[in-house]
């Protein structure tokens, strides 16, 4: 069975990219491995307030459990391929979904904004989020990515790219803190549960999307 060796100094970025269902164990923590993914395992560790040694076994444990088989190495695809597997993959998901959780984000904001004010403020901070994510998407398609695939030099809108990608994830960030970690409070309705499921694949999703540019096709540059 492949495994592979983890340590307390590997960066987030490069454990993930070698063991892929380790992503859902540092969510688990919170700890940020997509814009945060330079850091050590040692060092985010200690943060928590945790043991690296704890979240290295947790990693070993999952390898374990891993077919590598049913497993796409994304570390071993080219820039065209992972490319084409971002856009196909996660910026089709955003297309379709944040219009679609901006209408639901309204409809329980009319419902239950009176009795759950924090609501005003989720909605403020998603629809920030929603702007700056949809002319990311552009700025990738239309510049970044035709200027990775054509080797031109784009290093303005690789730093522009990177920042926005740490706004995205402050965002996130409080939205989590708006919802109390997307803790429906009693008395939400079904839109109220759905809506919360819908944000929380939300972050999984773009942890995954900016994992896949940061940790990989930008380190190639």
């Amino acid at each position: 069975m492949k495994t592979y060796t983890i340590h307390q100094k590997m960066s987030l970025g490069e454990i993930v990219s070698a063991v892929p269902k380790s992503a859902d164990i540092l969510k688990n923590y919170k700890i940020d491995f997509c814009c945060g993914g330079h850091r050590s395992l040692e060092e985010a560790a200690y943060e928590k307030g945790m043991n690296p040694e704890t979240l290295i076994g947790e990693i070993n444990g999952c390898q374990k459990e891993t077919n590598y088989a049913d497993t796409t190495d994304f570390t071993q695809l080219d820039n065209e391929k992972l490319i084409i597997h971002i856009i196909n993959t996660h910026h089709s998901y955003l297309n379709e979904q944040l219009p679609f959780i901006s209408r639901l984000a309204s409809a329980v904001l009319r419902a239950h904004g009176k009795a759950h004010p924090e609501l005003y403020d989720l909605y403020k901070d998603f629809h920030k989020l929603k702007t700056e994510l949809e002319q990311h998407l552009i700025k990738e398609e239309a510049i970044l990515f035709p200027a990775i695939l054509s080797n031109q030099e784009e290093a303005k809108c690789l730093l522009e790219v990177q920042d926005e990608h740490e706004v995205a994830g402050d965002i996130l960030g409080k939205l989590r803190e708006h919802s109390q970690d997307y803790t429906v409070p009693a008395g939400g309705c079904e839109s109220y549960e759905k809506l919360y499921q819908l944000l929380e694949a939300l972050e999984s999703d773009i942890f995954q999307h900016v994992h896949l540019e940061n940790n990989i096709l930008f380190k190639r540059l």
